[in-house]
């Protein structure tokens, strides 16, 4: 999808080499973008220096949001590597199986996270793995301190980072991030929002996942900001962080804005130099509420870690719609490859048609900024058929032509014969003032199909009756009978992966006998008691 003048992340890089302006501040540490720079060389002649011939030039970095991050990042542009952002939530052969599907030749760590590879297969030996904080690490970038910057010269359609999927739905996938892909989201970021020198970059979500890099990074970068990081989100810290660091621009994905709501109010909330907190998967309520109360602009796109598919909100962007698609994005039946009729809706706002409105989104002019996974062909041939990009992502148009989010295609539930997808039913139940999350999934009808189950979180110092939520969905006009959840687990937390995207495999595998309490709905009507028959109980939220 590059185009003549997509820039590169060295070129983005250079055009800061002579910058004395702060460029990246870590807790009470800052260093100026041309120090930075100057570090990044530094840690491109290392890489070079251990580089091994023969096997490809992949580093994998297993680290929170620590400035070596940022430096091996530029390191790796500048000396025509490929860094590995691997998670720290993994674990065991998980964890080794990351590191050696992405053929790491070494890995870079911090001592926090040291003994998570400490006897694993990683395909490489233990002199490989190397402490970013170790003497062994600062003296071999300090024999490279004078490095001159000599950039390995790159193309924006060439690899510069190997990012994995968040893994919900199996085994993460290493998607291969181009230069192009990190650098254009950047620039057109910056200046989408008016972004400058005179700015600074909020960065706190995880750096080994592609919302931190590309909404993140890449944006201070390209602005010529200053990068603040936080080795790891705080919800409790998040305002704290904003005011120390004068920070003007922040990001996110998924829950975020729903931790740092929930945190006690204060009179002086709005008082912040916050502008814009852009991201994506934020819950429609939150958007609201966020912007209101620390006063400032909440931007929520459509997109994933791929990138073949992006959605943009527009003002006029009704209530719940991701916004209207780009030109050559479809909505397609799975089945015919057609596609879909608008969706058509009763006077209570039920969705009629879904069997016929529902279907796919596919990018039917190419691949988008997809560059295809690491090592996994069939996963490549799923995504990209006849040409096409195929997100496994459902979703609806309606009337006006705004694309509606329906969930992904293994959220797709098959009850009493009609199909019908997770995230309008979750969206409904979010309504309720008292739920802080939900996450709606299938549990195996006795008979044949599926069977509508929801997870809920209480707010704390709330209290959920059965009888009370039921009420209220019966209230719901737009929730048809068969969306009515049959099973209700009322929990603490949700399972979620780093990047706060919600396991709903976990939860199906847990199903009823889950240790939570579960309300039970064994009628048509909404009348909720426990899978004993007894009748539920009240949950207390804390």
């Amino acid at each position: 999808m590059a185009s003549p003048d997509t820039p590169t992340v060295t070129e983005l890089l250079l055009a800061r080499a002579a910058d004395e302006h702060p460029g990246l501040r870590f807790e009470d540490a800052t260093w100026s973008w041309s120090a930075h720079i100057r570090r990044s060389a530094a840690y491109a002649a290392a890489f070079t220096a251990l580089r091994r011939p023969g096997v490809p030039f992949h580093i994998g970095i297993l680290a929170d949001n620590v400035p070596e991050f940022s430096f091996s990042l530029g390191g790796a542009a500048l000396g025509g590597a490929v860094l590995v952002g691997l998670n720290p939530t993994r674990r065991g052969p998980g964890l080794a199986r990351d590191v050696r599907l992405a053929d790491c030749q070494l890995i870079l760590t911090e001592p926090r996270h040291a003994d998570l590879l400490a006897g694993l297969d990683l395909g490489v030996g233990p002199d490989r793995v190397i402490d970013l904080h170790s003497p062994v690490w600062q003296e071999i970038v300090a024999a490279h301190a004078d490095a001159p910057l000599a950039p390995v010269p790159a193309v924006p359609d060439d690899l510069l980072m190997l990012i994995f999927t968040s893994g919900t739905s199996g085994d993460p996938k290493a998607v291969r991030c181009t230069h192009g892909k990190i650098a254009f989201p950047g620039r057109m970021l910056a200046d989408r929002f008016g972004l400058s020198t005179s700015d600074t970059v909020y960065l706190s979500m995880p750096m080994f996942h592609s919302n931190a890099i590309m909404a993140g990074w890449s944006v201070g970068l390209a602005a010529g900001a200053t990068l603040a990081l936080r080795r790891r989100f705080s919800a409790s810290g998040f305002l704290t962080d904003v005011r120390a660091f004068g920070a003007t621009y922040a990001n996110y994905v998924g829950r975020p804005l729903s931790y740092v709501l929930a945190t006690p109010e204060a009179a002086d909330d709005n008082d912040n130099p916050l502008r814009i907190v852009y991201g994506n998967e934020g819950a429609e309520a939150d958007l609201t509420r966020f912007a209101e109360r620390f006063d400032c602009r909440v931007v929520d796109g459509f997109g994933s870690t791929e990138g073949g598919i992006a959605i943009a909100r527009s003002p006029d962007t009704p209530s719940g719609a991701l916004g209207k698609l780009a030109d050559g994005t479809v909505i397609l039946d799975q089945d015919t490859g057609k596609p879909c009729p608008p969706a058509e809706f009763d006077l209570d706002g039920r969705l009629t048609n879904a069997d016929q409105a529902i279907g796919e989104l596919v990018n039917t002019a190419g691949a988008g900024w997809f560059a295809g996974y690491y090592g996994d062909p069939d996963a490549d041939a799923s995504r990209l058929r006849d040409g096409r990009y195929h997100s496994g992502d459902l979703a609806y148009l309606d009337q006006q032509g705004y694309c509606h989010f329906v969930g992904r295609t293994g959220d797709w539930l098959r009850v009493d014969g009609e199909n019908l997808g997770t995230a309008p039913i979750e969206r409904i139940i979010a309504r309720h003032p008292d739920i802080a999350e939900v996450a709606v999934y299938g549990v195996p009808d006795p008979t044949v199909g599926d069977q509508v189950m929801a997870a809920i979180v209480p707010r704390p110092g709330t209290v959920l009756d059965p009888a009370a939520f039921a009420t209220f969905l019966a209230a719901q006009p737009d929730l048809g009978p068969k969306q009515l959840p049959r099973y209700v687990r009322v929990t603490t937390t949700l399972p979620r992966t780093a990047t706060y995207k919600v396991v709903k495999r976990t939860l199906a595998a847990q199903g009823i006998d889950c240790g939570d309490p579960v309300w039970h709905r064994p009628g048509p009507d909404p009348m909720f008691r426990s899978p004993q028959g007894e009748p539920g109980r009240s949950y207390r939220g804390g």
